[in-house]
């Protein structure tokens, strides 16, 4: 394991000036590895949260995290460098090096999660929204030393308030059934850093708007939650299409029924900014190993 692991990291410093890349997979039950190119997009390029963590093994995530889709398809790509996330703006990566890190609280995970298997950073899949780019930094509580190489899932509704993957929403009863919109994984690099390339989230009623996350490792999973975004940015952004079309939303973050509860949970607020014509939102979360 540890000669596959060193494998792994020469394979990353080479892939930076190298203008293909691949990855190292476990080919069978029996570690028996193999050598391919970064998968095609679509089914083929999904794989299980237990064969991302299982099957492929720490060094594998790693190098796999440098065949992320972009613009729908899957692309060799070098790793970011160490120390800033890749196109976050000044202002997020001040939020996120210069944390609170105090313990993030945890939320229940709601009846619209499933394992996606895919790791990607953007999640939109043509799904029309203001652009917002989501930077989230694990650390431990205390001593803010990032954690590195865990994963970490998001998901959150459409502009319309409906999740991908479900039937029966809204009034309409409308089925997503099959589809994977706006949901997606990524491994932290060395600065405890993931981002995502997704849309402002819609809203449904009984629920203000949120993005659940959770982050893992192989060995175990450290924390389910949600990230919340305040009123003022919310009520500027559905001024505009397509979130002005459905109306005023019926609840807010101050009549939320997991939010409104525990003022503990005010720790979830992101931190939002502008940059152009996208949001940024950053939020620092601090666990306990």
């Amino acid at each position: 394991m540890a000669e596959r692991e060193v494998n792994a990291k020469a394979e990353m410093r080479a892939r930076a000036t190298r203008s293909t890349s691949t990855v190292r997979a476990a080919a069978t039950p029996s570690d028996r590895v193999a050598t391919e190119t970064c998968p095609p997009p679509g089914p083929s390029a999904r794989m299980t949260r237990r064969e991302l963590l299982r099957g492929l093994g720490a060094s594998a995530i790693v190098a796999l995290a440098g065949c992320l889709p972009i613009g729908g398809e899957n692309v060799p790509v070098p790793s970011p460098p160490p120390t800033a996330a890749p196109d976050a703006t000044a202002a997020a990566l001040a939020e996120v090096t210069q944390p609170d890190c105090v313990i993030t609280p945890r939320q229940t995970e709601g009846p619209f999660y499933f394992d996606v298997g895919q790791v990607r950073r953007d999640i939109t899949e043509g799904k029309q929204g203001t652009p917002l780019l989501v930077t989230l930094r694990l650390v431990e509580a205390g001593s803010c030393a990032p954690i590195r190489d865990a994963v970490v899932d998001i998901w959150h509704t459409d502009a319309s308030g409906q999740y991908s993957g479900y039937r029966g929403q809204g009034d309409d009863g409308t089925d997503t059934s099959g589809e994977t919109f706006l949901r997606g994984m990524q491994v932290t690099d060395v600065n405890g850093l993931v981002e995502f390339e997704t849309i402002y989230p819609g809203w449904y009623p009984g629920r203000t708007v949120h993005i659940h996350f959770k982050a893992y490792t192989g060995e175990r999973k450290f924390i389910t939650s949600q990230m919340y975004f305040p009123d003022d940015v919310t009520d500027t952004v559905y001024l505009a299409e397509p979130y002005s079309a459905r109306g005023p939303r019926s609840t807010t973050n101050e009549n939320d029924s997991l939010l409104a509860d525990d003022p503990a949970h005010r720790a979830l607020m992101g931190h939002v900014t502008q940059n152009g014509d996208r949001y940024v939102a950053s939020l620092t979360i601090g666990i306990v190993r």
